[in-house]
C-alpha cells in the first residue's frame, strides 16, 4: 500500500515548548528537526513530565532518576536546547488529569511559546504497535493545555501565582503520529539527531535490544523523506489551536 505524501511544514514561528513524558521521547525523531530550528535562531525549551526512572530494568529507580535526567540534559544540548525542565510525575503511571493539565498550562504561560511540540497520544504507534500509557496521557494533556493556557477562567489560581493567560500558541505538532500530515526536511541535521539519541547510552543499553541509533533514525527519516521528496525528514501531525 502506497503511503500518502506529506506536506512541507510551515516554520514561521520563533519559540517552541516541547512537552513529552520521558527522557528520550524527543530523540526518536523530533530532535533532528529541533536541531534545524535552533540553528536558524529559533528557541526551543524542553518540559519532561517524568524523569524516566522506571525505564531501566537492571537499575534502581533512584539511580535511574539521576542517570536519565543527565542524559536528557546532555541530549538536549546537542540540538541547541539549553533549558530542560521536569515536572517530576511518577514514571509509568502518569494519568490524564486536571492536575497534569494545570502543570502544563503553567509552563506554557511561563514560557509563552508560539508552538507546542509533543508526542503521539494515539493508542497505536506509527508502526502499529500499542503506544505506552504515559505517552498517551501527556500528549493529549499537552494538546488541551495549549488551549487552556489562553483561557483565564480555566485554572484561575494560576493568575494568582502570576501566570497570566497566554493565547500565543497557534499550533501543536505531534511527533511520531500514525496520522502525520506534514514533515520537515532534516537532511543536514539527521546526524545531530543521531548524536542526541546516542546520549541516552544507559537507557539504550538497558533495553537490551541492540538498537543502533544511527541505523534506527536514518532508516526512519529516509522512509519519511520519500514521502516529502527529500533524503531525510521528520513527520508531524498538526493541530491548529
Amino acid at each position: 500500500m502506497t503511503q500518502q505524501q506529506l506536506q512541507p511544514l510551515e516554520e514561521n514561528w520563533e519559540t517552541a515548548l516541547a512537552i513529552v513524558a520521558h527522557p528520550d521521547d524527543l530523540e526518536y525523531g523530533a530532535a533532528s528537526a529541533i536541531a534545524k530550528w535552533t540553528s536558524e535562531g529559533k528557541t526551543v525549551t524542553y518540559l519532561l513530565v517524568t524523569r524516566g526512572e522506571a525505564g531501566i530494568d537492571g537499575m534502581d529507580p533512584k539511580e535511574t532518576w539521576d542517570v536519565r535526567t543527565q542524559e536528557e540534559i546532555d541530549s538536549a544540548a546537542v540540538v541547541g536546547v539549553n533549558v530542560v525542565e521536569f515536572l517530576d510525575y511518577q514514571d509509568g503511571v502518569v494519568e490524564y488529569s486536571p492536575a497534569l493539565r494545570k502543570d502544563i498550562t503553567r509552563a506554557i504561560r511561563n514560557h509563552k511559546p508560539d508552538l507546542v511540540i509533543t508526542g503521539n497520544f494515539h493508542t497505536r504507534l506509527a508502526g502499529g504497535r500499542t503506544n505506552q500509557a504515559d505517552h498517551r496521557a501527556v500528549g493529549l494533556a499537552a494538546l488541551d493545555s495549549s488551549r487552556d493556557a489562553g483561557n483565564k477562567w480555566i485554572f484561575p489560581e494560576l493568575v494568582d501565582e502570576g501566570f497570566e493567560p497566554w493565547k500565543g500558541v497557534k499550533r501543536v505538532l505531534v511527533s511520531g503520529s500514525p496520522l502525520a500530515t506534514h514533515a520537515v526536511d532534516v537532511g543536514e541535521f539527521i546526524y545531530k539527531g543521531v548524536e542526541s539519541l546516542e546520549k541516552h547510552d544507559a537507557y539504550i543499553k538497558g533495553l537490551g535490544t541492540g538498537m543502533d541509533p544511527e541505523m534506527f533514525l536514518t532508516m526512519n527519516a529516509n522512509a519519511t523523506g520519500s514521502r516529502l521528496g527529500c533524503d531525510y525528514a521528520v513527520s508531524f501531525e498538526v493541530y491548529d489551536i
